[in-house]
């Protein structure tokens, strides 16, 4: 379900979204290595603290390999497909294709980049076809494949839509100020991406799930959950504490935090809520806490906008490059007032070079994420320290819950996690928390002093 969306969204994320993964990343199943400052302190006990019974061991194993063979097959793969739109001149096809059907200049954009939002969701297609039916296999997920359908088409719907409008901006930017175009499109996707951190949680979500008052269903978690919120001071009421039902489409565990300012919340998974003990959501809750004190949504915000004023830079540098090394084959022919790279085909050279470095910086990208992710780790380990008789044993049992729902390797690849998880390892977040116990021998933690 999460990998039809983002194929969906895929086209707008390209643009407005890069670098902004870590506050994404809070909504996806842990992965990844803990920084090494912070995994210095404690030493790695003789026992691994995550581990699986044999029969899902096999299982996990199996899994991830199928979900790394997808991963790194559908990077790839994007990046085909914008090549053999290119290079088999299907993209200018498309753009004379629209100029003929259409008179007015703003509705061939909006068909063209229309259409190669469809025409991009579908080459996705079958790759998201095969990691549903993985996760269908090994008992993750358990949606019915007409609502599987249904949130794919609405996530087209999504990219058709507004995906279809953003790009027509851009273009029309790279038409108004061609040797600026970066610097303006830069400026505008800032506020872009704020705005849509902001709405998310209120028009975008509840397309794909419903959500309800955790106060509801829950009343006594919630009198929990208040408990850490007065430890935290995060002033977090009821109201913003929400259920997620997320149990008719998969088996697996989660909670995030979203939105920003006013829409900002915590929502808990109804298997979370329903399947793990009220002490463990509590340390999930403070992990979560942690993301709203650390400000780490905002620092992701930061980092993306600075991040994204080098990348639009260095990726126009390369897109112009493109279009004078290979525009002729590509059929991209300079017209009377517009640069070629600000025509419809050469934007979609612009969208391939945003690709490559979406690719390239993936590694910084998810290492960053990784680093926000094991503060908040610590933070909330810290923040249950007093309100659960063992903080180290309610973290581990939590992190294993977590592992076992969702099959986890309990052995990944070094290189694997640094490339690709956005999350430390559920291996490395068990051991870190077994160990982890600063007020041993007198001393106090990193974010709380008692």
């Amino acid at each position: 379900m999460r990998a039809s969306r983002l194929c969906g969204l895929a086209l707008l994320g390209a643009i407005v979204w890069m670098g902004a993964a870590c506050g994404a990343a809070e909504q996806n199943p842990p992965e990844g290595q803990p920084p090494a400052q912070a995994q210095s302190a404690p030493q790695q006990p003789q026992q691994p603290a995550y581990t699986l019974p044999p029969d899902k061991l096999a299982k996990a194993i199996a899994l991830n390999r199928i979900r790394l063979t997808l991963e790194i097959v559908g990077s790839v793969w994007g990046l085909i497909v914008l090549w053999l739109l290119l290079a088999t001149r299907a993209a200018s096809g498309l753009e004379r294709w629209t100029e003929r059907i259409a008179r007015r200049r703003w509705v061939q954009g909006l068909a063209f980049f229309a259409f190669l939002a469809v025409i991009l969701t579908l080459a996705g297609l079958p790759l998201d076809l095969a990691g549903e039916s993985a996760s269908r296999h090994y008992g993750i997920s358990v949606q019915s494949w007409a609502g599987w359908f249904g949130d794919w088409s609405k996530a087209l719907a999504l990219a058709v839509g507004f995906g279809s409008l953003l790009l027509l901006l851009f273009n029309w930017i790279g038409k108004a100020s061609p040797r600026r175009f970066w610097l303006w499109g830069w400026a505008i996707a800032v506020p872009l991406m704020v705005l849509v951190t902001f709405i998310a949680p209120v028009f975008l979500e509840p397309i794909f799930d419903k959500f309800e008052p955790l106060q509801k269903t829950n009343p006594a978690l919630v009198a929990d959950l208040e408990k850490v919120v007065a430890r935290t001071g995060t002033n977090i009421p009821p109201d913003r504490m929400f259920l997620m039902k997320a149990s008719v489409k998969t088996n697996g565990l989660n909670a995030y935090v979203s939105g920003l300012g006013a829409t900002r919340r915590v929502v808990v998974w109804d298997t979370t809520a329903g399947r793990v003990p009220d002490d463990e959501v509590m340390f999930i809750f403070g992990h979560e806490s942690g993301h709203y004190v650390l400000h780490h949504i905002v620092k992701g915000l930061v980092v993306s906008a600075v991040s994204l004023f080098f990348v639009f830079w260095a990726c126009a540098a390369f897109a112009g490059w493109m279009v004078r090394r290979f525009g002729g084959r590509w059929g991209i022919a300079e017209r009377e007032g517009v640069v070629p790279l600000a025509t419809r085909t050469g934007f979609v050279v612009l969208i391939f070079a945003v690709s490559i470095a979406s690719f390239l910086l993936q590694p910084a990208a998810n290492t960053f994420s990784r680093y926000l992710e094991h503060q908040a780790d610590v933070y909330g380990q810290e923040a249950i320290h007093g309100l659960v008789p063992d903080p180290q044993k309610t973290a581990v049992a939590s992190f294993n819950a977590l592992g076992e729902a969702w099959l986890e390797d309990p052995s990944p690849n070094r290189f694997i996690e640094i490339w690709l998880y956005d999350h430390p390892s559920v291996k490395n977040r068990a051991n870190f928390a077994a160990d982890y116990d600063p007020w041993k021998n007198g001393g106090h933690g990193e974010f709380f002093s008692h």
